[in-house]
């Protein structure tokens, strides 16, 4: 029998994760072949998580509660290298825990790759539930991202991973900064599935203008190499341009140089250190089994 664990972060929204778990189990039910497990990762809440019963479709539920908060990219990063480590899976499914990824794709993302087991999948947005003013933002992320680094990166979390794909980006220092920027830069080819992005179950989006800069930083940032050389060309055309049009461009060769000067110190956010000392956040760890 095939185990394939599902891993999701959660910061104090207890009340989206319990009625996320009840509508993932409704969705799992029909795979009487696969064995599921639950890695939640607490990013040391400020709020106690209430008491927890396992679902009836999974097999084990735990709960890895952290020290520090240190955000959704690097729980993930935090929860895939300790799963690497300390289970055996045939694959890994990442979700978020507010309704957005939606509990029912579940079963296309297990579909897709039981039609090829060795390629993990990603869910490719192709409809967001955001306003037409953050979505026109989106978009203009998604051409600057495919303008400096040559990509094309139309997925987030949501996935499900071979354990082969998991073993190549577990170490990966760039996971701690982007998840979906390491699985574009490392694993290919990739399967995918068509998603649509879903409402959160209680509140408002979380994602704001800042988030929404610092989660395109922090993808451009994994090509921080095809980003200099990209510039470097820019920089070079602007300036025979610059010949036939005199000194209108320079404003936009300031604007790359700025750009790589962020990029390379997003870069440089201590990756390296949080992946070295990773097991030094966890605090406990609680399973639940009935």
């Amino acid at each position: 029998m095939k185990k394939v664990i599902i891993l999701i972060p959660v910061y104090n929204d207890w009340e989206s994760l319990k009625k996320l778990l009840s509508e993932i189990n409704e969705n799992i039910k029909f795979f009487k072949d696969i064995y599921f497990e639950c890695l939640i990762i607490n990013d040391a809440s400020t709020t106690q998580p209430p008491k927890f019963y396992k679902p009836s479709n999974f097999g084990l539920v735990e709960l890895l509660n952290m020290k520090e908060n240190r955000g959704h990219a690097r729980c993930n990063a935090f929860g895939i290298r300790y799963i690497f480590q300390n289970k055996k899976f045939d694959n890994l499914l990442l979700m978020d825990g507010d309704g957005e990824d939606r509990p029912e794709e579940i079963k296309n993302l297990i579909e897709k790759i039981k039609e090829n087991p060795n390629l993990s999948v990603v869910a490719k947005r192709v409809k967001r539930s955001e306003g037409l003013f953050f979505q026109s933002l989106y978009q203009i992320h998604k051409l600057v991202t495919y303008i400096f680094t040559g990509q094309n990166i139309n997925f987030g979390n949501y996935s499900i991973l071979t354990r082969s794909d998991v073993e190549k980006i577990y170490s990966k220092a760039s996971l701690w900064s982007s998840f979906s920027g390491s699985v574009k830069k490392n694993l290919r080819p990739l399967n995918e599935i068509n998603s649509i992005r879903g409402l959160r179950y209680f509140g408002p989006s979380q994602m704001s203008l800042l988030r929404l800069i610092i989660h395109s930083l922090s993808i451009i940032a994994v090509f921080k190499y095809n980003v200099f050389l990209r510039s470097v060309l820019m920089l070079i055309a602007l300036t025979f341009l610059n010949l036939y049009v005199g000194n209108i461009t320079i404003i936009f060769q300031v604007l790359i140089i700025v750009f790589n000067l962020i990029i390379f110190i997003v870069s440089n956010r201590e990756q390296e250190k949080d992946l070295i000392n990773s097991h030094k956040n966890l605090n406990n760890v609680e399973k639940i089994t009935h």
